[in-house]
């Protein structure tokens, strides 16, 4: 993809600067993802690394930045050729002179010179910071550039003493957004909101998943978002008990729950939404009852998001309202405390209330440094997704078999407390049949 706007690698520019400045000394080297063979002569559609494309905003595959530190600093890409020939197979290539100018770097240079190249880039440098530990192949390769560097030892030139994982700062960086960041991530958000309605309305007794599945993809691409940030859940009944479904080939029957976990990728940035309705527009007096216990474990969720707060935080408090639910539908024996304690709500509840969000779904970024949990700053996205899924079992009772209920949202940490980047999507009782009947 070519950016036309000279404004649009600012962002990518000073994250480049931040990164320098944070480490000071030594050498970056960062790799996109490799292409991926699908069957035969095929590929999967190509999805760059999102490390890489926080750095650069490039998206072509074979590609490497450099960034030499300290008091002579150079940005440097490695990337594809021009080839007119490939580019009549396979589309449009920067090379190396354009990608220079089109995404603000000091110098490009074909890929193809990246080996004969990174010896003197790495030679009397102190540290080398890159991935580590991710690709075996990458590895070799690097492990090759410092013996080259190694061999040169009598000629008075060094290789670095330190291989550092770049990952972990650029983990750290990448929690917090930037406003351009942010506002593709409100776009996003409002791109699988409106999906979600579309598969409200459109889901009917009758209906296979898939169907629904598509009317998610179609809202997804008309708006620009060429993909989904992940494979879409559309899980109808007791389907919905199963966290990662992935079949979404069922039919939807009348009575039943449709739980729908999805989300469009937008510039490369994900959105994650799930939503729970009823397939013929009315929930059962159980399923609303169990909708509403999740829904409110949800608001207690999102009201302890803020910043200063532990990550931890907003689970706790939408665990502990799912436990008074549960001790109140007797699916769970004893006190709050006891229950939480000894465990028995997850039977029911079985994941944590929400993960980071932003180039990737599950986005990158420790949860604890030091043993203590990360308090949440403005600019952080996280998702907010309690639910309850309970299966046949002898102490459950009937009218509560398989209903699988989860409601989840975006939700971006702000000064004063946070926005629900999601909130467009219907979710009360109310909305959500409206919703549906609104056909």
């Amino acid at each position: 993809m070519k950016l036309e706007n000279p404004l649009q690698i600012k962002p990518f520019k000073a994250r480049r600067a931040r990164l320098a400045r944070h480490l000071g000394a030594g050498v970056v080297v960062v790799p996109t993802a490799p292409e991926r063979q699908r069957n035969a002569d095929t590929h999967y559609d190509y999805r760059w690394d999102s490390g890489f494309y926080y750095l650069t905003g490039f998206r072509e595959p074979e590609a490497v930045v450099v960034m030499v530190l300290g008091a002579r600093p150079r940005s440097i890409l490695f990337c594809r050729e021009k080839n007119l020939e490939r580019e009549i197979w396979d589309g449009y290539r920067h090379g190396p002179g354009q990608a220079r100018e089109h995404f603000g770097f000091d110098e490009a240079y074909a890929y193809g010179e990246l080996d004969a190249r990174m010896p003197d880039l790495l030679a009397d440098q102190e540290v080398l910071h890159t991935p580590v530990g991710s690709d075996p192949a990458w590895d070799l390769r690097v492990a090759g550039w410092l013996n080259a560097v190694r061999a040169k030892v009598r000629t008075g030139v060094s290789a670095p003493a330190q291989i550092r994982d770049v990952r972990v700062p650029l983990g750290d960086m990448r929690l917090v957004k930037d406003e351009h960041e942010i506002a593709v991530m409100r776009r996003a958000a409002a791109i699988s909101s409106e999906a979600h309605r579309r598969a409200m309305r459109s889901a009917a007794p009758g209906m296979r998943e898939y169907e629904v599945e598509a009317e998610l993809l179609h809202e997804f691409l008309r708006n620009g978002a060429r993909a989904p940030a992940y494979g879409s859940i559309v899980a109808a009944g007791a389907n919905a008990c199963v966290l990662h479904y992935r079949e979404n080939s069922a039919e939807l029957r009348k009575g039943e729950l449709l739980l729908i976990d999805a989300g469009c990728e937008l510039d490369s940035y994900a959105s994650d939404i799930t939503r729970t309705f009823p397939v013929a527009g009315r929930f059962g007096a159980v399923q609303r009852d169990v909708y509403e216990l999740v829904l409110a474990a949800q608001q207690a969720g999102i009201h302890a998001v803020k910043p200063g707060a532990d990550f931890i935080a907003y689970h706790d408090a939408a665990t502990a309202v799912l436990v008074r639910g549960l001790i109140d539908f007797k699916l769970c024996k004893g006190s709050v405390d006891g229950v939480l304690e000894n465990g028995t709500y997850k039977q029911f509840y079985m994941h944590r209330t929400g993960h980071w969000l932003g180039l990737d779904v599950h986005d990158v970024g420790d949860y604890m440094q030091k043993g203590k949990w990360r308090k949440l700053k403005a600019g952080m996205v996280l998702t907010v997704e309690p639910g309850l899924y309970i299966r046949p079992a002898p102490n459950v009772p009937k009218p509560f078999w398989n209903i699988g209920v989860r409601i989840e949202d975006d939700v971006l940490v702000t000064a004063k407390g946070r926005e629900i980047l999601t909130a467009h999507c219907p979710k009360t009782v109310k909305d959500v049949e409206e919703a549906v009947l609104d056909r």
